[in-house]
């Protein structure tokens, strides 16, 4: 078993149909409904996070198990120390020791880790080279190790394509990556992906080829 990608997945009929039923809700909250068909261009709009935004990532078949992997995820800049304040601002309430957990890139694992390992399922914790920790201060634990999840290319190439066009703008080959939750179960389907993103101050909604991005002028400022 090399992914646990084994839950629901719905297709982008599917998405667009719930963005349909709610198009008037969506509009009231000052958001644009986008379809972009070419992956690449929808993985470098959503690496945007770098930017400071708060990205939910909605792609796929569901993680099976108690973590997020990659298709039910909230993505953001790992580089961001007031990450968990901002988190805590715009979508949870989450204690102070809780740490937030790195997607990165497999092949880039020995040069930001201190082993060279696989951890597709984020479950084990690492120490964060020495010289790296300060670049990574929203996912470095205080003891500087991190929970990481290696991304590879053949399991989830959509995920690992965002974490390429996030290191294009970066230089880091690795996201934030938490529950896309907000103190209730993951989501599974769309529409209780667009509950969470309206109900919240989230700020990029990307489903499938489908986005819903707030406005500026409806969104909190950083």
């Amino acid at each position: 078993m090399d992914h646990a990608y084994w839950g629901p997945g719905f297709s982008d009929e599917q998405v667009h149909a719930v963005l349909t039923a709610r198009e008037a809700e969506i509009a009231a909250q000052g958001c644009v409904v986008e379809r972009i068909e070419d992956e690449g261009a929808l993985c470098r709009m959503t690496a945007a996070v770098a930017d400071g935004l708060v990205v939910g990532w909605f792609q796929g078949r569901m993680e099976w198990g108690p973590r997020a992997l990659g298709n039910r995820s909230i993505i953001c800049d790992p580089r961001r120390a007031d990450m968990k304040d901002i988190f805590n601002l715009k979508i949870k309430r989450r204690e102070s020791f809780r740490p937030f957990a790195p997607s990165i890139l497999r092949e880039a694992v020995p040069e930001w880790f201190e082993v060279d390992d696989d951890v597709p399922f984020m479950m084990q914790v690492y120490q964060i080279r020495e010289q790296k920790r300060a670049l990574i201060p929203a996912v470095t634990h205080v003891d500087g190790s991190g929970r990481l999840q290696t991304v590879h290319r053949d399991t989830n190439p959509r995920y690992y394509r965002l974490i390429e066009a996030f290191q294009d703008i970066s230089g880091i080959p690795l996201v934030l990556n938490t529950s896309f939750n907000e103190n209730e179960p993951v989501v599974c389907r769309p529409e209780e992906a667009l509950d969470c993103f309206l109900r919240t101050r989230m700020d990029l909604l990307v489903m499938g080829t489908w986005s819903v991005r707030r406005q500026a002028d409806n969104a909190i400022g950083l």
